[in-house]
């Protein structure tokens, strides 16, 4: 008992004394930590109802209450799913190019968050009873195309800002379990109450009515909305790039960077050709609906408990990380979860039978245990492969990844199609419901009938194997390790402080840190990994470290030392070559053609290596000949890019004196002072005025200086791969400076 107080007290003393600043080795605050998860609460109550607004092709919402048959659900969904394909592009590309004092993402979970509680409340009201299914079309599809860009924007804005919050895979793993645990609060909440009083409102056991999410959606949306207000007050963002580090985002050129990145490939196929295993998504909420299998009370109990699920791999996932890595327990649960999808058939088949909905809830409950598990890594995983983004490209470029994920829309258009036709030829439609004695209006009525109910609901388990099954697969190609991750970071972290050392806006704090992790480097970079299994226990968790740390040194080591291998020196010797022949005549400069690429040796990982690197600098040359024949046809000329560093310490300079002008507003109404508050407002309305008109010569700036950088891209990159080379041989200089 002694043991757990003494434990308990120096939790509270450590929780104190880092509530404002982040324990040692760590980049977020505990209050950071509590707002993102506390505020997390508010956002699941938002994405709870707007998710049960969108469309899809097995939406109950907008199939069963609002009545549109599958067929028709079908091709709205596809209409809706096109239309994401400029909105996501444009998403995209606000993403990346968003340089404001109040970070990368969180300015949109405002700016976003609003239109999506309006939209919301709209879309509920909406009277749908005296609509034609045409008129029932429209309407939705004009929502979900307002949707797909505001809702989506706000969604991606909170569940992206982990990836920009730190820079530590294993923190924001820690730091994803505890906001799950707290913002699941929500859903559950809403699964305990909601059958209850859906009963409350219609007198029935139906979860079916509009009057029922007319009465809970909008207070939920809005009182949701002003709790998430909390993530965008008490976070603040940390990318690790240079000060000095300018991006101005070109869609077609981050888009191209993107397609190199072989873990988004894997994790996005993994989506998508398992996309059937969800399929049995709603055979419980089906059984309570129409097959009468428990009563309102029951069913609140029973999607408490199916809700639960969730909660606990929460408690064990940083554990679990820590012990197997991401890979094994991705692997491990997406196995696992085919055959519990299995055990779901025999229970399907007793449908009517007293009680089974509850072995039912078993299934579903340890499913969505083990799926939760899996689920939890996604965030995690998805940050990490955006730092591996950085690390090949140079750019992080989060945004880009969604208009990357088009391909995956592209592709769902045809796989959405499958389950519609499954449910069209297992007996959910028209011909059906009518043969049955229903009018034919709802084609979900055919679930009434216990027999049809059965044949459609294990038609959709077989395709929920078929697809977890698929689902799998391209995980065994996820090489990904958190050493090689931590390896990343530190590379990141020491580019960043040599270009900031060369360019002399280096600080000693961020100096003393690359050393520090340098001569760790040095440390096991010559040091020969342990066979962990046939070593005793007591030992393991040292060599486990060690081999880490090993693995995180030839990282840093390689990168220090890359301009003195056979690859490196023929970097260098190229870049010397282009930036000799100068801004006017670079792309005069003597390269190999496609044709000398053929007959350049591809055997060894070197050589092709080697040969792929040449590969781009002929397409470098032929894009900058292009950009250049476009907006430069009178020779390439240099644009300064202090101009844009004066533009945006103008602009951060005028959102400052807003900020505090704001403030002197609010203590100026406090005080009953109107003649304070008209010259308060004056102030206002003048320093907006002017921050158009930067914003405006900031525009016009960065596309002229995106223009520049295309056309002088190799110039550039000849350039800054000199300036590295030479600033990499300055660390004796930069030790000599921090010994000082």
């Amino acid at each position: 008992m002694k043991k757990f107080i003494n434990s308990l007290r120096n939790f509270l003393i450590d929780f104190k004394s880092n509530w404002n600043t982040p324990p040692k080795g760590r980049y977020m605050s505990y209050k950071e930590i509590a707002s993102l998860s506390g505020g997390g609460i508010g956002v699941r109550f938002v994405v709870y109802c707007i998710s049960q607004m969108m469309l899809s092709t097995s939406n109950t919402l907008i199939g069963n209450t609002i009545g549109i048959d599958p067929t028709a659900l079908y091709i709205i969904y596809i209409i809706s799913l096109l239309s994401s394909f400029p909105l996501t592009a444009l998403r995209a590309r606000m993403i990346d190019n968003t340089r404001s004092m109040k970070g990368k993402y969180r300015p949109y979970l405002i700016t976003m968050g609003i239109p999506t509680v309006i939209l919301g409340a709209a879309f509920i009201w909406m009277p749908y009873e005296g609509m034609s299914l045409f008129m029932k079309c429209a309407v939705v599809l004009a929502f979900n195309i307002c949707f797909q860009f505001f809702y989506n924007f706000y969604f991606d804005a909170y569940d992206s800002l982990i990836n920009v919050l730190s820079p530590n895979s294993i923190e924001r793993s820690d730091v994803l379990s505890i906001r799950s645990v707290i913002e699941n609060l929500s859903p559950s909440i809403v699964n305990i109450v909601f059958p209850l009083l859906a009963k409350l409102i219609t007198g029935e056991n139906t979860l079916y009515d509009l009057k029922i999410f007319r009465i809970l959606f909008p207070p939920m949306l809005f009182f949701g909305f002003l709790i998430s207000v909390i993530v965008y007050v008490n976070t603040e963002e940390k990318i690790v790039r240079a000060k000095t580090h300018f991006i101005k985002v070109r869609f077609f050129d981050a888009l191209k960077a993107v397609a190199k990145n072989k873990y988004f490939w894997i994790i996005s196929l993994a989506g998508w050709i398992g996309f059937l295993e969800g399929a049995f998504g709603n055979i419980m909420q089906w059984m309570y609906n129409y097959q009468g299998a428990c009563s309102a009370g029951q069913y609140a109990i029973i999607t408490a408990i199916a809700g639960n699920a969730s909660f606990w791999p929460n408690l064990v996932a940083p554990f679990l990380i820590r012990k197997y890595g991401k890979k094994k327990i991705l692997i491990a649960t997406n196995i696992l979860n085919i055959g519990l999808i299995a055990f779901m058939l025999p229970v399907v088949k007793m449908t009517g039978k007293p009680n089974i909905i509850w072995f039912l809830l078993a299934c579903n409950f340890i499913n969505t245990f083990i799926s939760a598990l899996g689920h939890l890594l996604t965030p995690s995983i998805n940050a990490d492969i955006r730092d591996y983004q950085q690390y090949i490209s140079g750019e992080r470029i989060d945004g880009m990844f969604a208009a990357v994920g088009l391909i995956g829309n592209v592709i769902t258009m045809f796989t959405g199609l499958l389950l519609p036709f499954i449910y069209e030829r297992s007996g959910l439609n028209r011909n059906v419901a009518i043969s049955l004695g229903y009018d034919g209006s709802n084609v979900y009525d055919v679930l009434y009938d216990s027999n049809y109910f059965i044949n459609i609901c294990t038609v959709l388990i077989f395709a929920s194997i078929i697809g977890a099954a698929l689902n799998v697969i391209p995980y065994f190609f996820f090489d990904f390790t958190e050493a090689k991750q931590k390896g990343v970071m530190k590379v990141l972290k020491i580019r960043a402080m040599f270009e900031d050392y060369g360019n002399g806006s280096y600080t000693r704090e961020s100096v003393a840190e690359t050393l520090e992790i340098i001569n760790d480097a040095r440390t096991y970079y010559k040091k020969t990994p342990e066979d962990i299994k046939s070593s005793p226990k007591s030992e393991r968790m040292r060599i486990k470290s060690d081999n880490e740390q090993i693995e995180i040194a030839k990282f840093v080591m390689d990168e220090l030392g890359r301009f003195g291998t056979p690859e490196g020196i023929a970097e260098l010797e190229y870049a010397k070559r282009i930036a000799s022949a100068g801004l006017g005549g670079f792309l005069n400069t003597e390269i190999p053609t496609m044709a000398d690429v053929k007959n350049m040796p591809n055997n060894t990982k070197e050589e092709k290596h080697r040969r792929k690197i040449v590969i781009e600098h002929i397409k470098d040359i032929r894009d900058a000949e292009k950009t250049a024949r476009k907006f430069f046809p009178n020779g390439i000329k240099e644009i300064d890019a202090t101009v844009l560093e004066s533009l945006f310490e103008k602009e951060t300079k005028a959102e400052s004196e807003l900020l505090n002008l704001s403030k002197e507003m609010k203590n100026a109404k406090e005080e009953g002072r109107t003649d304070k508050i008209a010259d308060i407002n004056q102030k206002i309305q003048s320093l907006r005025k002017e921050k158009t008109r930067i914003k405006a010569d900031i525009k016009k700036a960065e596309t002229d200086y995106s223009n520049y950088r295309r056309a002088a891209k190799p110039y550039l990159d000849a350039i800054k791969t000199i300036k590295q080379a030479e600033n990499y041989g300055r660390l004796d200089e930069i030790e000599t400076l921090c010994n000082a």
